[in-house]
């Protein structure tokens, strides 16, 4: 396979979670034809992040042996096919369903809005938000009823009402944004990952290891997508990944089905004393916290990235929020085709009949999913140096904006792209998975989890 120079884009995602503008390891690449179409550059946007995740793994690996960094390899058709995991995936041959009926476009009176409810109680809060009755609605037998009932409501209301009312039920909904103009300045755009230093040297050293993170405690803090990629990536590369939920708010499995290989499961209650203890306990050796709550919610049990790095020197901390940490929106709930539709994504994707339209992957956050990884990576790197610890920052809307003004667009490349060449099957503790293999390649490392997800909550909440 033939050493490629880096791209200008892959690059830009090493440089932004502090890389050296030369990289560390030498590059070959394949292509695999238009994969990922769309209007924006999904590809590239793929590649860059994957690339870089890849860099930052032959980079610890090599910090931490001695000696030069293995050869990074990214191939486009592992890339097209991992942005899709979720609609590659297959419980025991049955397909999931990746939105709930009144997760969509909705037309309203002057334009369109975006709503997700894919969750039971983001359900409730929706129809709650707008008047509806859903138990009055369901108990009449047409599974029908509701959707068109939600139709009837959004269409006599404005975007910006819709989704104001529904923000202030604690719902999630936000109205279409028109298409920016991508060849304008723009004066205020979130960044696309950021990473300080903190504290005092601390941080254990990392020995000798046959994977990059062998051995990296890392406490998973997210939910969905992005952050759970950036976990399952790093499980992947040999961390003990302990993802810890609250009790009483069940996940949806499937969804842990694709990004759980590789972890650990633990419910806790947080708000309990109990609780507490347990979270004190592990953050006590941890060497990575990875959290995707909403600020105010970590913050108000003593998680914020002050307190963590306050009590832990050495530690690690990469958050992720949906919307720009310094706006005003920093505080919101959001979900990747809620960023699309407000950035105005979804209005450039648009079809012939001006619906809006949505990325041919969930690429923000599967795309900042594979930027967070490769920025922990980076961070334990540099921790070999100093025994410093990091925050790092990221967003789907950071990763938006790039998307919209700083990838080039790129021509496609030669070859073509069949999925099949990675997926693989495997049992599981809930049945027999077809999924998608990880993306992320050097050479020697891992091609494979070391197990696919266990249950959903069933793990003891321990390092191994």
């Amino acid at each position: 396979m033939p050493l490629d120079k880096i791209d200008e884009t892959t690059l830009r995602a090493w440089t932004a979670i502090g890389g050296a503008a030369e990289p560390p390891a030498e590059i070959s690449r394949r292509t695999a034809g238009n994969v990922l179409p769309a209007v924006l550059p999904v590809r590239a946007l793929a590649t860059a992040t994957v690339g870089a995740c890849s860099l930052a793994a032959a980079e610890l690996l090599a910090a931490r042996n001695g000696g030069t960094a293995p050869r990074v390899h990214v191939d486009e058709g592992a890339v097209a096919t991992a942005f899709i995991s979720e609609r590659h995936l297959r419980v025991e041959g049955r397909k999931p369903t990746p939105f709930a009926p009144l997760s969509g476009f909705w037309r309203t009176s002057d334009g369109w809005v975006r709503t997700h409810a894919n969750y039971p109680h983001h359900r409730e809060r929706l129809l709650d938000a707008l008047g509806i009755d859903a138990l009055g609605i369901d108990a009449g037998g047409d599974p029908d009823a509701l959707p068109d009932r939600l139709a009837a409501v959004l269409s006599g209301l404005s975007a910006t009402e819709v989704q104001e009312r529904v923000y202030t039920a604690g719902g999630l909904a936000v109205a279409v944004a028109p298409s920016p103009d991508r060849g304008a300045p723009v004066a205020e755009r979130p960044p696309l990952a950021e990473v300080a230093p903190h504290g005092e040297a601390g941080g254990r050293h990392l020995e000798a290891a046959a994977l990059p993170a062998a051995g990296v405690r890392v406490l998973d803090l997210t939910r969905v997508i992005a952050g759970p990629v950036a976990t399952r990536t790093l499980a992947l590369l040999g961390a003990d990944v302990l993802r810890i939920d609250p009790t009483g708010m069940p996940e949806d499995p499937d969804s842990h089905i694709d990004t759980g290989p590789g972890k650990r499961s633990a419910l806790v209650d947080l708000d309990s004393a109990e609780g507490r203890s347990v979270l004190e306990g592990l953050l006590d050796t941890a060497d990575v916290v990875v959290t995707g709550y909403r600020p105010e919610s970590l913050d108000r049990r003593g998680l914020s990235a002050a307190d963590l790095v306050a009590r832990r020197p050495g530690l690690v901390v990469a958050q992720l929020c949906a919307w720009d940490r310094s706006g005003s929106w920093s505080g919101r709930r959001g979900f990747d085709s809620l960023v699309q539709a407000a950035t105005g994504i979804a209005s450039i994707e648009a079809g012939g009949d001006e619906r809006p339209g949505a990325l041919p992957a969930q690429a923000l956050d599967h795309g900042t999913g594979y930027l967070m990884a490769a920025g922990v990576l980076r961070a334990l790197t540099d921790r070999q140096v100093d025994g410093r610890g990091r925050r790092l920052n990221f967003s789907l809307a950071g990763t938006a904006s790039w998307l919209l003004h700083d990838i080039a667009e790129q021509a496609p490349g030669e070859g073509t792209h069949d999925a099949e060449e990675w997926l693989t099957e495997a049992p599981s503790p809930y049945g027999r998975l077809r999924y998608a293999l990880p993306p992320v390649r050097y050479e020697g490392g891992p091609e494979d989890w070391a197990h696919t997800a266990s249950r959903w909550g069933t793990d003891p909440a321990t390092w191994l």
